[in-house]
């Protein structure tokens, strides 16, 4: 039995159980958007050749021209369904794509001018550059205002939680105490920075040709500067770079460097994640209740951060995706072999997992409520920290081996509380005004300029 294909057939989670959050995902990278991108290219290739003007194509009505602009602009699920009805006969999808065009191009009365369709490329000059500028669109329109909506979560947080103090853990010991809203800059910061770095990362396009030396264009007219077109179609009708020294494919370097970025930012979010969960594991944060919802089959109490271990385990498959694009994709035998058009073709994957993992992490922002009380309980457990602030006022005033003797009271497996330290403080051969400044220390108050 044949089922079809659906959210329930389908063999993917990300075509299957989560759909739902990256269905805009498929305007970028699905059959039906490669299609649509080769399509864009081919046409917009052959009006920029209108433009130059090649003298067999001068006499080209601008109102046409913006009727064969509608290819692309107005492409169908049906224009798909024929263009792949044209691959199973032809066995090639871009010489497909050709015929398709070559089509409406009779109905447009340009018969005459069909063949200057794909004139003198190769397909990867169609690949090449529908690949990149996918990529380009999917980063600005689906992933940048995802990835802007968690900073500004974590902007609105870090400013909620900025007088908070809270205790830290360094090897999941007790540590000298922070704030709750500056441990969240940690992580603003982190991605901002590397989100800069991905931005300022150009998206570049091969196109040239069979071997990438204009060899057919060339040939055939001699007296065009073909570098200095190709660079600016490429640039001012696609905004995409033109690689200048290619082989017949993308040099996919700084596709890789993309992907590196991409998930260098899933990397923070991951940590972000583990955090998140270990603090509301230590009852720093409850969880917002939804009517109805099950944290365990046979616990009825729990309420688990579910959120952010999706998250951390869908960023773990994006991230295997990514390295996977990285490794590969720069290297190819010779002049080209065809091991890149299979692996393009998953690109959408570890995307897919990307926008699942910070919707993710983004819901379970969403749901946190913060249990102040267990925060506060906590450092008043942990008065030993403040024990590198006494240490360090003494050595100010040259008191003899101060951590040695901050040690000393410490390091015993007894209770250390307000009352052990300010004993301590005490019997220190100190002046008052140094003690008093001592005591005036607290696990609430030693939280550093932050």
């Amino acid at each position: 039995m044949t089922m079809e294909l659906n959210t329930l057939t389908a063999i993917s989670p990300v075509d299957g159980r989560y759909s739902d959050k990256v269905e805009g995902l498929g305007k970028y990278f699905s059959e039906f958007a490669l299609i649509k991108y080769r399509l864009l290219t081919e046409v917009e290739y052959f009006i920029a050749l209108c433009e130059i003007p090649l003298p067999q194509l001068a006499d080209i009505p601008a109102e046409k021209l913006d009727k064969l602009r509608e290819l692309h602009t107005n492409f169908s699920l049906e224009d798909a369904q024929r263009i792949k009805g044209i691959e199973s006969v032809t066995n090639h999808d871009v010489k497909a794509v050709e015929y398709f065009i070559k089509d409406e191009f009779d109905k447009l009365e340009l018969g005459k001018y069909k063949e200057f369709i794909h004139f003198a490329l190769t397909s990867q000059d169609a690949n090449n550059t529908a690949i990149p500028k996918s990529i380009q669109d999917a980063l600005e329109f689906e992933y940048y205002p995802l990835l802007q909506e968690l900073i500004e979560k974590l902007l609105t947080l870090a400013t909620e939680w900025k007088d908070i103090p809270m205790l830290a853990k360094t090897h999941g010991q007790p540590a000298s105490p922070t704030k709750l809203g500056k441990e969240i800059k940690v992580f603003l910061e982190r991605i901002m920075v590397q989100l800069v770095q991905l931005k300022s990362i150009a998206i570049d396009a091969k196109f040239g040709g069979a071997t990438g030396n204009f060899n057919a264009h060339y040939v055939a007219y001699p007296d065009i500067n073909w570098e200095d077109f190709a660079n600016k179609f490429l640039k001012e009708n696609l905004g995409l770079n033109r690689s200048q020294f290619t082989t017949q494919i993308s040099h996919y370097d700084n596709h890789s460097a993309i992907f590196d970025g991409l998930k260098r930012i899933n990397n923070i979010i991951l940590d972000l994640d583990r955090d998140i969960w270990s603090y509301v594991s230590m009852n720093y944060f409850k969880q917002k209740i939804k009517k109805g919802e099950v944290g365990s089959s046979t616990m009825p109490h729990k309420v688990n951060p579910i959120d952010f271990e999706n998250s951390e385990g869908n960023i773990g498959i994006a991230n295997a995706g990514f390295e996977q694009l990285s490794q590969k994709l720069p290297v190819s035998r010779l002049q080209r072999d065809l091991t890149d058009s299979t692996v393009t073709r998953f690109i959408g994957v570890p995307f897919g997992h990307t926008i699942i993992a910070i919707k993710s992490t983004l819901k379970g922002l969403n749901k946190l409520l913060i249990n102040e009380d267990a925060i506060a309980k906590d450092l008043e457990n942990n008065w030993a920290v403040v024990a590198e602030a006494i240490q360090t006022i003494l050595r100010r005033e040259f008191f003899p081996n101060p951590y040695e003797a901050l040690k000393d009271l410490t390091r015993k497996n007894e209770v250390i509380n307000k009352e052990a330290i300010h004993n301590f403080v005490d019997g220190l051969n100190v002046s008052d005004a140094v003690k008093e400044e001592l005591k005036a220390i607290t696990p609430q108050n030693y939280t550093g300029i932050f």
